[in-house]
């Protein structure tokens, strides 16, 4: 059994590209229990693997997927049983964790590509606002769907969402919870590009992970941590950082690399970053 056997995904390798795949298909790929610790796991397990360069998550059958699985509330509801305050510790700790899930999107060294198609609501947008890039069919369709069963989404849409696309924009789908197409995704910047159908999407964001794989993957981390913390700093900070970075990073390797083989007019290859087990003392 392999470490990358899952309950909730199937994993494909397709070369440095691994697809994620929803697997609940009869349930439109909403996220049970396993689904948030099983993404996590994975994505760490593929994060120490230095042969892989891209990710890219997709659902199985009809809908990308539906959210959070309904029965996965009955835990929940019944923590407020409970004496209050110790149950709203307990609320706020299990919400943390489910960010986490989420949050170890960012945390992975490659780009993580969502495509997708049919549903994409609720913890669907939390998950694809925490995603480098974002491709659909053109039958797929979003919602913020919380505010529509009286809460507010809480493990990522608000903090993310407002920082991909316009914060007023953002602010109508959060307070109405209507449903927008992949047309309208498009026009306000959620996604790069819309596929005719869910195959030819998946075909496409393969294709553009296997284009990212093809660049030196120690650029490809430096630029989703650069990215990502430039998200959530000025830009005099952003700017420190990425001297930093670069100054202790860029190496000549890669640039040489990049130079002959432009000069030669092929495809540069560059080398793995080193193993985990490299790291052993």
């Amino acid at each position: 059994m392999s470490d990358l056997d899952s309950s909730f995904f199937i994993v494909k390798r397709h070369g440095p590209v691994v697809q994620l795949s929803m697997n609940r298909p009869q349930k439109a790929n909403g996220m049970t229990p396993d689904f948030w610790t099983e993404l996590p796991r994975l994505l760490t397990l593929l994060d120490a693997d230095e042969a892989v360069r891209a990710a890219v998550l997709t659902g199985e059958g009809k809908h990308f997927t539906g959210g959070m699985d309904l029965a996965a509330f009955a835990s929940i509801a019944a923590l407020f049983q409970q004496e209050p305050g110790r149950a709203a510790y307990a609320f706020r700790k299990k919400i943390m964790q489910l960010q986490e899930a989420f949050t170890a999107i960012e945390r992975a060294r490659f780009p993580v590509i969502a495509a997708i198609h049919g549903a994409c609501i609720g913890g669907g947008i939390d998950m694809i606002s925490a995603c480098d890039i974002r491709l659909a069919s053109s039958d797929a369709y979003f919602a913020i769907e919380e505010i529509n069963i009286g809460m507010a989404a809480d493990v990522g849409t608000l903090q993310r969402l407002p920082k991909l696309i316009a914060p007023s924009v953002a602010a109508e789908l959060a307070y109405t919870g209507r449903r927008f197409s992949a047309e309208e995704a498009l026009q306000i910047g959620l996604l790069s590009t819309v596929a005719e159908d869910r195959e030819k999407l998946v075909e496409e964001a393969l294709a553009l992970g296997d284009r990212i794989s093809s660049k030196s993957p120690l650029a490809i981390a430096g630029i989703k941590a650069n990215l990502a913390f430039s998200r959530d700093h000025g830009v005099t900070d952003g700017l420190d950082y990425m001297a930093t970075w670069n100054a202790g990073m860029l190496r000549p390797e890669d640039l040489m690399n990049a130079v002959q083989a432009a000069m030669a007019k092929k495809e540069a290859e560059f080398a793995d970053l080193l193993a985990e087990g490299s790291l052993a003392i």
